[in-house]
Protein backbone atom coordinates (compact mmCIF):
# COMPACT_ATOMS: atom_id res chain seq x y z
CA UNK A 1 0.00 0.00 0.00
CA UNK A 2 1.44 3.13 -0.97
CA UNK A 3 1.52 6.18 1.76
CA UNK A 4 2.12 9.61 1.02
CA UNK A 5 2.07 13.07 3.33
CA UNK A 6 0.14 16.02 2.53
CA UNK A 7 1.46 19.08 4.36
CA UNK A 8 -0.69 22.50 4.45
CA UNK A 9 2.22 25.46 3.22
CA UNK A 10 0.33 28.53 2.97
CA UNK A 11 -3.49 29.51 1.85
CA UNK A 12 -4.65 26.81 -0.50
CA UNK A 13 -0.96 25.14 -1.47
CA UNK A 14 0.07 22.13 0.00
CA UNK A 15 3.80 19.87 -0.50
CA UNK A 16 2.89 16.30 -1.37
CA UNK A 17 5.88 13.98 -0.21
CA UNK A 18 6.16 10.31 -1.42
CA UNK A 19 7.70 7.32 0.38
CA UNK A 20 10.83 8.28 -0.63
CA UNK A 21 11.04 11.88 0.09
CA UNK A 22 10.29 13.11 -3.06
CA UNK A 23 8.00 16.05 -3.21
CA UNK A 24 5.67 18.23 -5.27
CA UNK A 25 3.89 21.68 -4.61
CA UNK A 26 0.19 21.85 -5.39
CA UNK A 27 -2.34 24.53 -5.78
CA UNK A 28 -5.94 23.88 -4.60
CA UNK A 29 -7.91 25.96 -7.47
CA UNK A 30 -11.50 26.44 -8.43
CA UNK A 31 -11.83 26.90 -12.32
CA UNK A 32 -8.23 28.09 -12.02
CA UNK A 33 -8.49 30.41 -9.58
CA UNK A 34 -8.09 29.90 -5.58
CA UNK A 35 -10.12 31.25 -2.90
CA UNK A 36 -8.26 34.28 -2.20
CA UNK A 37 -8.71 35.12 -5.75
CA UNK A 38 -4.99 35.14 -7.04
CA UNK A 39 -4.22 32.83 -10.39
CA UNK A 40 -1.87 29.81 -9.65
CA UNK A 41 0.24 29.92 -11.96
CA UNK A 42 1.82 33.53 -10.21
CA UNK A 43 2.44 30.64 -7.52
CA UNK A 44 4.64 28.56 -9.25
CA UNK A 45 3.32 25.77 -8.34
CA UNK A 46 1.17 22.94 -9.91
CA UNK A 47 -2.37 22.29 -10.05
CA UNK A 48 -4.20 19.67 -9.23
CA UNK A 49 -5.29 19.68 -12.54
CA UNK A 50 -2.61 18.95 -13.86
CA UNK A 51 -1.22 16.50 -11.58
CA UNK A 52 -3.34 14.03 -12.57
CA UNK A 53 -2.57 13.93 -16.31
CA UNK A 54 1.35 14.18 -15.54
CA UNK A 55 0.44 11.02 -13.28
CA UNK A 56 -1.51 9.11 -15.84
CA UNK A 57 1.42 10.16 -18.49
CA UNK A 58 4.01 8.81 -16.40
CA UNK A 59 2.06 5.31 -15.83
CA UNK A 60 1.05 5.15 -19.53
CA UNK A 61 4.95 5.47 -20.58
CA UNK A 62 5.76 3.30 -17.93
CA UNK A 63 3.92 0.58 -19.53
CA UNK A 64 4.20 1.31 -22.86
CA UNK A 65 8.11 1.10 -21.96
CA UNK A 66 7.71 -2.25 -20.24
CA UNK A 67 6.04 -3.79 -23.18
CA UNK A 68 8.38 -2.30 -26.12
CA UNK A 69 10.91 -3.20 -23.66
CA UNK A 70 9.60 -7.72 -23.49
CA UNK A 71 9.19 -6.76 -27.06
CA UNK A 72 12.80 -6.05 -27.67
CA UNK A 73 12.54 -2.79 -29.26
CA UNK A 74 15.98 -0.67 -29.28
CA UNK A 75 13.73 2.54 -27.73
CA UNK A 76 15.88 5.34 -26.46
CA UNK A 77 13.45 8.05 -25.87
CA UNK A 78 9.82 8.27 -24.90
CA UNK A 79 7.51 11.71 -24.70
CA UNK A 80 3.55 11.31 -23.65
CA UNK A 81 1.99 14.48 -24.06
CA UNK A 82 -1.81 13.96 -22.50
CA UNK A 83 -4.24 16.94 -23.51
CA UNK A 84 -7.50 16.71 -21.59
CA UNK A 85 -10.94 17.67 -21.37
CA UNK A 86 -12.34 18.70 -18.27
CA UNK A 87 -15.74 18.38 -16.80
CA UNK A 88 -16.51 21.87 -15.88
CA UNK A 89 -18.49 20.61 -13.17
CA UNK A 90 -15.56 18.62 -11.48
CA UNK A 91 -12.76 19.99 -12.63
CA UNK A 92 -10.52 16.88 -11.39
CA UNK A 93 -13.07 14.29 -13.75
CA UNK A 94 -12.08 14.27 -17.50
CA UNK A 95 -14.48 13.70 -20.44
CA UNK A 96 -11.47 13.25 -23.02
CA UNK A 97 -8.10 13.04 -23.36
CA UNK A 98 -5.84 12.73 -26.05
CA UNK A 99 -2.21 10.84 -25.08
CA UNK A 100 0.26 11.95 -27.87
CA UNK A 101 3.45 9.28 -28.03
CA UNK A 102 6.75 10.23 -29.52
CA UNK A 103 9.20 7.23 -29.15
CA UNK A 104 12.75 7.17 -30.04
CA UNK A 105 14.68 4.50 -31.44
CA UNK A 106 16.46 2.32 -33.75
CA UNK A 107 14.48 -0.47 -35.91
CA UNK A 108 11.17 0.21 -33.95
CA UNK A 109 8.07 -1.90 -35.11
CA UNK A 110 5.23 0.84 -35.97
CA UNK A 111 2.85 -2.83 -35.02
CA UNK A 112 4.66 -3.40 -31.61
CA UNK A 113 4.34 -0.11 -30.93
CA UNK A 114 0.36 0.59 -31.73
CA UNK A 115 -0.33 -2.69 -30.44
CA UNK A 116 1.56 -1.26 -26.96
CA UNK A 117 0.03 1.90 -26.93
CA UNK A 118 -3.80 0.24 -27.58
CA UNK A 119 -2.89 -2.10 -24.52
CA UNK A 120 -1.94 0.25 -22.52
CA UNK A 121 -5.03 2.57 -22.97
CA UNK A 122 -7.55 0.16 -22.48
CA UNK A 123 -6.40 0.05 -19.24
CA UNK A 124 -7.00 3.47 -18.34
CA UNK A 125 -9.62 4.02 -15.47
CA UNK A 126 -12.25 6.77 -15.17
CA UNK A 127 -11.91 8.75 -18.67
CA UNK A 128 -15.17 8.31 -20.75
CA UNK A 129 -12.87 8.42 -24.26
CA UNK A 130 -9.48 8.33 -24.84
CA UNK A 131 -7.55 8.18 -27.96
CA UNK A 132 -3.87 8.24 -28.93
CA UNK A 133 -1.66 9.31 -31.80
CA UNK A 134 1.94 7.68 -31.93
CA UNK A 135 5.22 9.49 -33.43
CA UNK A 136 8.10 7.10 -34.44
CA UNK A 137 11.61 8.97 -34.72
CA UNK A 138 14.00 6.99 -36.13
CA UNK A 139 17.53 7.05 -34.76
CA UNK A 140 20.64 6.16 -36.43
CA UNK A 141 23.24 3.47 -34.69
Amino acid sequence: MAEVLVKWVEKRQFVGIDSTRHSVVISFTRHGIDIFGTEPDSWGDMTLEELWPIAMGAYLASDVLDILEKKRQAVTGLEVRVHGEQDPNSPLAFRRIHVHYRVRGRELSPKAVEDAVRLVSATVPGVAQITHSIELVEESP
